[in-house]
């Protein structure tokens, strides 16, 4: 039962289209961008789901944490989320812009590891 090689052919095919079509038809280049926009919009959708069921999963852990621990917690995941979301500004000013990201983001994991390592410890 090996793959099917005219299935996978006529898969390729039907990428090569519509690429050509984005690229030649006028418009193309707006209907791209349409159509990234609500793949995105269903990603993020997605991730902020995910989180709710992790959040709904353990939210009896979380309740037993301390409150500082809790207030670090949230604190680290607001700041990752941050920095993702200005990931391109942060990127394109430049190096201080960048080191800024990688200082939001190590501070953000700091910060959890420090929650999960005080949890672990009683």
């Amino acid at each position: 039962m090996g793959p099917d090689r005219n299935k996978h052919l006529r898969n390729i095919a039907i990428v090569v289209v519509l690429a050509v079509a984005v690229w030649k038809l006028p418009g193309g280049g707006t209907a791209a961008a349409t159509i990234s926009n609500a793949l995105s919009i269903a990603f993020l959708g997605g991730l902020f789901f995910f989180g709710y069921r992790l959040y709904m999963e353990h939210r009896e852990t979380l309740y037993g944490l301390e409150e500082r621990q809790r207030a670090l917690l949230y604190g680290a995941l607001a700041l990752a989320a941050f920095a993702i979301v200005a990931t391109r500004t942060l990127w394109d000013s430049g190096g201080l812009g960048g080191l800024l990201w990688v200082a939001m983001l190590g501070a953000s994991g700091w910060a959890i590891y420090s929650v999960w390592r005080a949890y672990r410890t009683y």
